[in-house]
């Protein structure tokens, strides 16, 4: 698949011919400098948005040949998102923060349903408090469970220990991994933190728009290794 933002002069390609598949059941890291695709692999794969050429298959369905009604309602069924920013509506408890996807895909939650998802991330005593009430590392677990409350197929992280101090960073990312091995969720995080990527099963690296390369039961040294020197490209 490719990508481009803008024409002509001001063209900037984001994807070049990009060919990369992420295993079911697995944790997968994408790394690689600024500008070197990762994120917009990321927004592309979940259909937030949308190539210019190629197919995006998630599960048996590609992505392209669906209409922005049908592509919406698979975002809301099938795919969850999380971002370094954690998004939650500070009016609403941690369980009305939970519903809101059932909500917005027209399906009535039901209380045992949020309650459960709530504590599969470690939250299942703060299901009513609301964001002010709650430190940086719960409400990025309120907004995985959000994430998580559709049962989706994969779940794209987007940096999510970003705006975390490293103890409560390590504390989510224990929580993805207890999630990937547990219960066998499909995770593909963009990360620039070797510590994060060493949580995965697999690192791919990216630079300039194509994968660079990639790590098997990676190390944080081995990832910190390949990031600098030569950098990905040496992949």
């Amino acid at each position: 698949m490719s990508k481009t933002y803008g024409t002509g002069s001001a063209a900037v390609p984001a994807l070049r011919d990009v060919s990369v598949e992420f295993a079911a059941g697995a944790l997968t890291a994408i790394m690689g400098p600024s500008g070197s695709g990762k994120s917009t692999l990321l927004q592309v794969a979940a259909g937030l948005d949308r190539a210019d050429t190629g197919e995006i298959v998630v599960g048996e369905v590609e992505l392209s040949r669906l209409s922005e009604t049908r592509l919406t309602l698979l975002r809301r069924t099938h795919i969850g998102f999380v971002f370094q920013a954690f998004n939650l509506l500070p009016a609403l408890t941690a369980e009305q923060n939970v519903s809101l996807p059932l909500r917005l895909a027209g399906k009535r939650p039901g209380r045992a349903a949020v309650r459960d998802v709530l504590a599969r991330v470690g939250l299942a005593d703060r299901a009513r408090h609301r964001p002010a009430e709650m430190s940086g590392g719960q409400q990025q677990r309120v907004a995985i469970a959000r994430a998580l409350v559709t049962r989706p197929a994969v779940l794209f992280a987007d940096e999510p220990t970003g705006a975390l101090d490293s103890v409560t960073g390590r504390e989510v990312l224990v929580m993805l991994r207890e999630l990937v091995d547990r219960e066998r969720q499909t995770i593909i995080m963009v990360t620039h933190d070797p510590v994060a990527a060493s949580y995965a099963d697999r690192v791919v690296f990216f630079a300039d728009g194509r994968p660079a390369g990639e790590l098997l039961r990676p190390t944080a040294e081995a990832v910190a290794a390949r990031m600098t020197g030569s950098g990905a490209l040496a992949c």
